[in-house]
């Protein structure tokens, strides 16, 4: 007697999402984005060169928003590329002729540009890291110099060394680079939700850089309509449905708590990483449910 197949299977999924991986690996696109990206990150370690006194902040500003910039190019544009990939190779309905519910294909889609992300974010923070250390290696090399120079006292020696180590990896690093997978994750389970009823992949783009936009502008506009001396009734009801429609990406930039060397308290990343987590569960049901309604 045959076995009936499960109603959801993580080996499926997870053998749809390392194939998806295997494809998102061979668009030009990724590699393009990807080393523009390591490039503007290793500049960084010059550019630090140009301030003198705010050398670290001015590299962890420059590596956070190039990380921050590119993985979200990447969670768009790559994203926008696979359902009609599969469509127009006719992958999809070998798949979808199998025993494969069409919320396990979502998905195993979703996993694979996941894990593409995440490769893209552990590649990119590493080489800041690299970068990092050597900037923090070479000031306090500098510092060594000017006391052997006589330039400066001991005293000064150990302060600038203390310093050069407060400001170079701080508890901050970690949830900053997290809540920036976080985002970047979001905006690939949107654009994969727009892809289920997009015509084109050129739409899906269009329609997620157009959200990326007013998620980012969403804070300005909803403080700029809620300090109006009489607001009128309808204002907060229809700045919440804004709110629930386009995500408030400003609340995923946490940069300049980073640069400026203030603490991610605990309660704060828990409250963006549920919120990143909430976005994605939402996009993803929103996704099965229009792909599961679309004829192909």
């Amino acid at each position: 007697m045959n076995r009936q197949s499960p109603i959801f299977s993580p080996t499926r999924i997870w053998a749809m999402g390392w194939n998806t991986l295997t494809e998102l690996t061979r668009l030009k696109v990724f590699y393009f984005l990807l080393v523009f990206a390591l490039l503007v990150i290793g500049n960084s370690l010059f550019l630090a060169k140009l301030s003198f006194g705010e050398e670290f902040q001015m590299l962890k500003d420059v590596s956070l928003g190039a990380m921050s910039i590119f993985t979200s190019l990447i969670a768009i544009l790559a994203t926008a590329m696979l359902l009609p990939k599969d469509l127009e190779e006719r992958t999809t309905f070998t798949i979808l002729a199998k025993p494969v519910p069409r919320y396990e294909y979502v998905a195993g889609k979703l996993l694979g540009i996941l894990l593409l992300l995440a490769i893209s974010v552990v590649v990119m923070s590493g080489l800041f890291l690299v970068v990092l250390w050597v900037q923090e290696h070479n000031a306090i090399a500098d510092a060594r110099a000017a006391l052997d120079a006589h330039q400066i006292s001991a005293e000064d020696f150990n302060t600038t060394v203390a310093s050069v180590q407060r400001a170079t990896f701080t508890s901050n690093l970690l949830p900053g680079i997290l809540v920036i997978f976080i985002k970047s994750a979001l905006l690939s389970s949107l654009t994969l939700m727009i892809s289920t009823f997009a015509s084109s992949a050129i739409f899906t783009m269009l329609m997620s850089i157009a959200i990326y936009f007013i998620g980012h502008l969403q804070a300005t506009a909803r403080e700029y309509w809620l300090s109006g001396i009489d607001p009128h009734w309808w204002t907060r009801p229809a700045l919440a449905v804004v709110a629930l429609l386009f995500p408030d990406l400003q609340a995923f930039s946490l940069t300049d708590e980073v640069v400026a060397g203030t603490a991610i308290s605990l309660g704060l990343f828990l409250q963006t990483g549920l919120l990143g987590l909430f976005y994605i569960g939402v996009y993803y049901l929103l996704a099965c449910f229009l792909f599961s309604n679309r004829e192909l």
